[in-house]
């Protein structure tokens, strides 16, 4: 592992491409070398190019306003022999992204992605550090199969699974989950959207969001699936249904769970659960991985604090990087209820993805 790493941000001007940048200005390991667009964005200053439409609650870092903004597509070639690897979140159609991605991993350029093109692809692992970091062991994989020495893709999940997976996962180690429903309580800026540019989200809540619940549905499958033959297999153990609505926050996924244990499993009682989501430890808290939250689990106790978790105080828990769960108690219908939560721009966008790099860099594929 070097000592500094230089990093791309593809779709550096969206809103996930500015909490990237954000998280990068400083880090200890990377240094922002490029940043990247689409076409009508290139040529400028990032600072302009970006303009009204900086969202962060920061100002544009210093190190970065100045630099000149690269074409996504058009210089994959120069930006890949400029840097060790790149952040992947641009606005285009998936079957453009996943072209994209492969010609920055094809030039030797590995692809940490924001973007949800590659998450079905067999061999590209879509990881939450915590839950499934064995998962890059199908890198090798994927490199003989683009033809790469240095190259590949690796994606984190959909934002919103961030908000309830873990907690399911980390339950389902021990004692096997069979069924849950599952509800998604998602924030505007999930939408790329603040309340300035969508204010007809004040006072209002959208019962559906495109794609969302098959995503929900889906994907946890895959990160609590097993690497055979060269992919990733995923799981067929545990059957989600989803509901998702957007909601007036401006940061922030809640979910409210409902889940049973497969047939002959003893139930744990509630204060099993809570102690191991207390006590859970995954290996970027034994790497110490510099955006790793330093409790994976934030535990609110039914008895104690039934109100929380609250999306303005429990979103910015470690960074934004945490996880948080409440109001666990028995159901009627199903085994047990619960509330969980997660920052979807930090862990479940750009700082998990910035988490999943750290991951990669610790265990030597980034070099």
């Amino acid at each position: 592992m070097k000592q500094q790493y230089n990093i791309g941000i593809i779709g550096a001007t969206g809103m996930v491409g500015q909490r990237f940048v954000t998280l990068l200005s400083e880090h200890p390991w990377y240094n922002i070398k490029v940043v990247a667009a689409s076409p009508r964005s290139a040529g400028k200053k990032y600072r302009d190019a970006v303009g009204k439409k900086w969202a962060m609650n920061t100002e544009i870092p210093e190190n970065v306003a100045d630099m000149t903004v690269a074409d996504a597509t058009a210089d994959v070639e120069k930006i890949a022999a400029e840097v060790d690897f790149v952040f992947c979140a641009v606005d285009m159609s998936k079957d453009e992204i996943k072209a994209l991605e492969e010609r920055y991993a094809k030039a030797e350029c590995p692809v940490v992605s924001n973007n949800s093109a590659h998450r079905h692809t067999p061999d590209v692992p879509m990881i939450i550090p915590e839950i499934n970091p064995h998962h890059i062991e199908i890198i090798p994989a994927q490199r003989k199969r683009l033809g790469t020495k240095r190259g590949f893709i690796a994606v984190k999940s959909n934002c919103s699974l961030q908000s309830y997976l873990p907690a399911m996962a980390v339950i389902n180690m021990k004692y096997p989950i069979d069924r849950a429903i599952v509800t998604t309580y998602q924030a505007i800026s999930g939408a790329g959207k603040t309340f300035e540019t969508w204010p007809e989200m004040v006072d209002n809540l959208i019962p559906y969001i495109g794609g969302e619940e098959q995503k929900s549905e889906v994907e946890p499958n895959k990160v609590l699936g097993k690497i055979e033959g060269g992919e990733i297999v995923p799981s067929n153990e545990l059957s989600i249904e989803c509901q998702t609505y957007r909601v007036p926050v401006s940061d922030g996924h809640t979910a409210a769970i409902f889940f049973s244990f497969k047939e002959g499993v003893k139930k744990p009682s509630v204060e099993e659960i809570e102690k191991m989501w207390a006590d859970y430890s995954g290996e970027p808290q034994k790497l110490d991985l510099p955006n790793a939250p330093k409790r994976f689990i934030h535990v609110y106790t039914e008895k104690d604090e039934p109100d929380m978790p609250q999306i303005k105080t429990a979103r910015e828990i470690d960074g934004g990087m945490a996880i948080s769960c409440g109001r666990l108690r028995e159901s009627r219908q199903f085994d047990y209820k619960m509330v969980s939560m997660s920052h979807n721009t930090l862990r479940g966008a750009a700082g998990g993805a910035v988490l999943l790099a750290e991951l990669l860099t610790a265990k030597g594929y980034m070099d």
